[in-house]
């Protein structure tokens, strides 16, 4: 049975605080190892990476690294990437102060393609008419469930019972129950 707070637990839905932490730390390792380019393996020269989340497991042992190549050739970068991953541990391992260093995995980071689909999507003639017929002149979202006011020539401002006396003490007319 699992100890930590990780996100095997049933109710848990999310990282524990020691593991965003990690994998921060992690991601800032990584980021300043890429930035220097001392490497040996030839498809990692002259690349440009950017290291936009590290996920650490709940025994701190594994990491996968979400990576987004600069210039295209994301195949290849993410392989030579996933190549040298024994020596991103050992770097890693002098770095940050941990136990036991994590095994890196590498995988491309598929989030800003998914956010431009959104924003085609949003942005698409046929959705932003039905978003903007629903808006008023200055952009307010109009209340398409009842009687706009003045519509039905009565107050829209009284929503109290109806035998309620007004603020001034009097009773209000025409909304007498029977």
């Amino acid at each position: 049975m699992s100890r930590g707070r990780g996100s095997t637990k049933p109710g848990n839905t999310g990282p524990s605080q020691r593991q965003l932490r990690v994998g921060e730390e992690i991601r800032h390792a990584l980021a300043d190892i890429l930035r220097r380019g001392d490497f040996r393996d030839p498809g990692l020269q002259d690349v440009n990476v950017t290291v936009t989340e590290v996920r650490v497991s709940p025994d701190l042992k594994n990491a996968t690294a979400f990576v987004m190549p600069l210039g295209g050739g994301h195949p290849e970068v993410i392989a030579a990437l996933n190549h040298a991953a024994p020596f991103f541990r050992a770097q890693i391992a002098h770095a940050v102060r941990l136990q036991h260093a994590p095994r890196i995995g590498f995988q491309e980071d598929t989030s800003f393609a998914y956010a431009d689909r959104i924003d085609r999507l949003l942005h698409d003639p046929a959705v932003a008419r039905d978003i903007t017929r629903d808006l008023d002149a200055e952009g307010v979202p109009l209340d398409r469930g009842g009687a706009e006011d003045g519509e039905d020539g009565e107050d829209d401002d009284d929503l109290d019972a109806p035998d309620a006396p007004d603020l001034d003490g009097g009773e209000r007319e025409g909304r007498r129950g029977a």
